[in-house]
């Protein structure tokens, strides 16, 4: 796919996760692999409306060549690819309901979320909560970096979460997923609830593997 057209499809997806509520204000990030460096949306930028031809680009070393200035979190996209090859594309979003569970004081801090469909542990996996630190804090790329090694989803608490894709599409689409899940778990935390067992969360990562 050609510069253009990824720039064109992190505009549109960027969009959809805007107008579906998935973001608000200037809130979130996206940022794509390219051969020479990365794309990625501009700092104080709303993802309703983010112009392709604005959209910030860096050269392999993390250098700002052309469009407007990249997001504030750079360092977290960065911090992803670095222990990640085969990863292609970051989200970062402050979705409601993943920032919710983030907030809370009684999960597993290894795994955040239970396996409450197929389609979490498939696309999500195991989701670790990294500690909690000021909005652009380099201790905060420094916790990624450790977790992404062996986690391409990762959730900083009191802020959200950081998910790695192949593609920008996956990294989407995980990233939906794991809103999904935080929903249906805020919802269910007060019911007697069915978890998938233990057998089944591991067929489902030996098939599927993250």
């Amino acid at each position: 796919m050609s510069e253009t057209k990824i720039r064109d499809e992190i505009a549109k997806l960027a969009k959809s996760i805007y107008e579906r509520g998935l973001t608000f204000g200037s809130s979130g990030n996206i940022s794509v692999r390219l051969d020479d460096g990365w794309l990625m949306t501009p700092t104080g930028s709303s993802m309703g409306e983010i112009d392709p031809a604005r959209i910030s680009k860096l050269d392999k070393d993390g250098n700002h060549v052309s469009g407007d200035k990249p997001t504030k979190e750079t360092f977290l996209h960065l911090a992803m690819y670095d222990q990640r090859a085969n990863a292609g594309a970051v989200v970062h979003l402050h979705s409601t309901h993943s920032v919710a569970v983030s907030c809370m004081a009684d999960v597993d801090p290894k795994n955040v979320l239970p396996p409450i469909t197929a389609y979490y542990v498939m696309k999500i996996g195991t989701l670790p909560l990294i500690p909690y630190f000021p909005p652009g804090d380099l201790d905060l790329a420094k916790a990624v970096r450790e977790m992404a090694s062996d986690h391409h989803a990762v959730l900083l608490a009191n802020h959200g979460p950081v998910v790695a894709g192949k593609s920008l599409r996956d990294a989407v689409y995980a990233t939906e997923e794991l809103e999904e899940t935080a929903r249906l778990f805020l919802m269910l935390k007060d019911l007697k609830t069915r978890y998938l067992t233990d057998e089944q969360v591991r067929a489902l990562q030996d098939k599927f593997p993250s």
